[in-house]
């Protein structure tokens, strides 16, 4: 019987250098997205997902994703004191009561390889989902997440999302080759980090949400510093896919680059125009603005 997925991993100790200097102090993974920040959109994917354990791998200057995910007493008690009711569900209810978080600290910034491998002992041997909070992904059917468990649970062996990118984007991304299985669904025959166009395998682009076994802990271990002097995920997986089936799962949703400017506008601008407090006040603002 294969374990279940209980624990999530989320690298949150990068720098976040693209967007400073909003970042010189406060984690990208904390930017709002109309009201919530990126880390908490996460979160509750990975809670919808049946995840039980949240691990935060943080840095010198992440302690404000701890604080928030912590109970605010001094803040409860002023808004429970005048009344303000709906706000003070929707700063308890942040994280479930059944839901654990834990936090590590990476000290030393090596690489998203070694993010995952700093959480080793939390994780334990099971298998594990890792979600990078700025990839936010809208989706359908329950969410990204919830979604590739069911595809661990159906075929067993690591899950790694996926999507079609521009060919002349593929140095931005892991890069994978597949024998395709169904038409979401894919057995990874090749990994290969950022190459450039004319020499990806196919443009067939791995984005912010894995399933791993732990198997992988073995394998980021043993391997070299590979790309800018860091610890490689993508490196691990390659070399994973020597011992064991790896998949891609081609997800049903939309992503939003969040790491980049332009795609965190785009899922401000969308989530804005869902959201049930602004949507209606927002839209006009947006038309006034093609009339002007």
């Amino acid at each position: 019987m294969k374990q279940k997925v209980r624990k999530a991993v989320f690298p949150a100790a990068g720098l976040g250098t693209r967007f400073l200097p909003a970042t010189k102090a406060n984690p990208k993974e904390m930017l709002p997205i109309v009201d919530k920040p990126l880390i908490q959109y996460a979160a509750e994917e990975a809670v919808a997902a049946g995840i039980t354990d949240l691990i935060f791998i943080i840095g010198r200057t992440k302690r404000s994703i701890a604080d928030h995910f912590d109970k605010a007493y001094e803040l409860e008690a002023e808004l429970e004191k005048y009344g303000k009711h709906e706000m003070l569900e929707a700063a308890r209810s942040i994280v479930p009561p059944h839901v654990n978080c834990i936090y590590i600290r990476q000290a030393d910034p090596l690489g998203l390889g070694h993010a995952v491998l700093c959480a080793r002992a939390a994780v334990g041997p099971e298998p594990f989902a890792v979600l990078l909070a700025d990839d936010l992904i809208d989706g359908a059917g329950g969410g990204c997440l919830k979604q590739m468990v069911e595809v661990y649970e159906q075929r067993g062996g690591s899950v790694i999302a996926v999507e079609t990118v521009p060919h002349e984007e593929t140095n931005r991304y892991g890069i994978v080759q597949i024998n395709r299985l169904s038409d979401r669904v894919g057995r990874i025959e090749t990994i290969v980090e950022k190459p450039r166009p004319e020499n990806a395998p196919s443009n067939l682009a791995v984005v912010g949400r894995y399933i791993l076994t732990p198997a992988i802990f073995d394998m980021l271990e043993t391997i070299e510093r590979g790309a800018g002097g860091e610890l490689q995920l993508t490196d691990g997986i390659a070399r994973l896919l020597d011992r064991e089936y790896v998949y891609s799962y081609n997800f049903d949703g939309k992503r939003y680059d969040c790491g980049s400017k332009i795609g965190y506008l785009q899922a401000n601008v969308e989530y804005a125009l869902r959201h049930p407090e602004v949507k209606n006040e927002f839209a006009q603002y947006l038309a006034s603005l093609q009339q002007g």
